[in-house]
């Protein structure tokens, strides 16, 4: 089977327009999802969205939309040009990177399998930890903060533009990169598992079709929606002390990632780890599909391979 690496510029072109659409679409999710988060009474899913409906229309649901569009968009384009990267370093001669496969029993056969599988893993979780230090700390701690300033009786935030601005006037610069190490975490370990995950689902089916066949659009959606579903509760306690270091008091209220988890798990207890398990789960099983689906047709619209690198 005949392969080319991608090119940087088309993985990045695909990759941001894929992150761009998938955060408009899902973006609700990401809402209520935040908001369950915060601190203080808790509020159910469906609670959360009928109070913002009634209060604010529909529009409130998308209460610093803006902010993580762009954020996602950067993200999306960096991950993949970073995962492609990574990966082509251990690529075999066809630009597969091999999933472990049972029947292969020599301990050479072993050795090559596991040490594909590794450096997969750690493709994923280098493209995570850069996308969060490039693009999602300050998308994150922006949108966040839009969102905890929009259920104010007088919210002090005139939209995107005007909230950066005033976040960065008020805390300077690392205003904006609160939170910073509970995204990293999370965000490499969302790449590790997810992209881990997607490969191996994706070659093992292709390994089942004529060579040179391309899957489906509703075959990758399912791979896609698998490999996020696989990322929620592991990453979920890093996600909840993200937004709570990234809220509007969280300088008053803690003083570092940890002394945050100390805090929650003391006060409120180990379940409120998993808040807003259920719309982040809803938004990452969406995401999963539509960000790989769109980048796949994208690439494959512009002349490139998929992201896997086999054609």
């Amino acid at each position: 089977m005949s392969s080319r690496k991608e090119s940087p510029a088309h993985s990045l072109i695909a990759g941001s327009l894929a992150g761009a659409i998938e955060a408009f679409v899902t973006y609700p999710t990401d809402f209520v999802k935040t908001r369950s988060q915060f601190g203080g009474k808790r509020e159910s899913p469906v609670t959360i969205i009928r109070t913002t409906v009634q209060e604010k229309g529909i529009r409130g649901l998308y209460s610093g939309c803006s902010a993580l569009v762009i954020g996602n968009s950067v993200k999306a384009g960096v991950r993949f040009v970073t995962y492609d990267h990574f990966k082509s370093l251990l690529a075999d001669k066809e630009g597969k990177v091999s999933p472990p496969r049972s029947l292969l029993g020599t301990s050479s056969h072993i050795f090559v399998r596991r040490f594909r599988d590794r450096v997969r893993t750690v493709a994923g979780l280098g493209a995570g930890m850069v996308e969060a230090v490039v693009a999602v700390t300050p998308s994150e701690t922006i949108k966040t903060k839009l969102i905890d300033d929009a259920k104010r009786p007088n919210p002090q935030y005139r939209g995107l533009v005007h909230g950066t601005i005033s976040i960065v006037k008020q805390e300077g610069i690392l205003g904006i990169y609160r939170g910073l190490f509970p995204v990293m975490m999370r965000q490499g370990a969302n790449s590790a598992v997810r992209f881990t995950t997607y490969t191996t689902l994706k070659q093992f089916i292709q390994s089942t079709a004529r060579p040179g066949q391309s899957l489906p659009s509703g075959i990758t959606f399912g791979i896609g929606a698998i490999a996020g579903f696989v990322t929620v509760y592991v990453t979920q306690p890093l996600d909840v002390i993200k937004t709570r270091m990234q809220s509007l008091t969280a300088k008053q209220q803690y003083k570092n990632s940890f002394h945050c988890a100390y805090r929650i798990l003391t006060e409120e207890g180990l379940l409120r780890f998993w808040t807003g398990t259920t719309p982040r789960l809803a938004r990452l099983i969406m995401s999963g599909g539509i960000v790989f689906t769109v980048y796949e047709n994208v690439i494959r619209l512009i002349g490139a391979g998929s992201p896997e690198g086999d054609k």
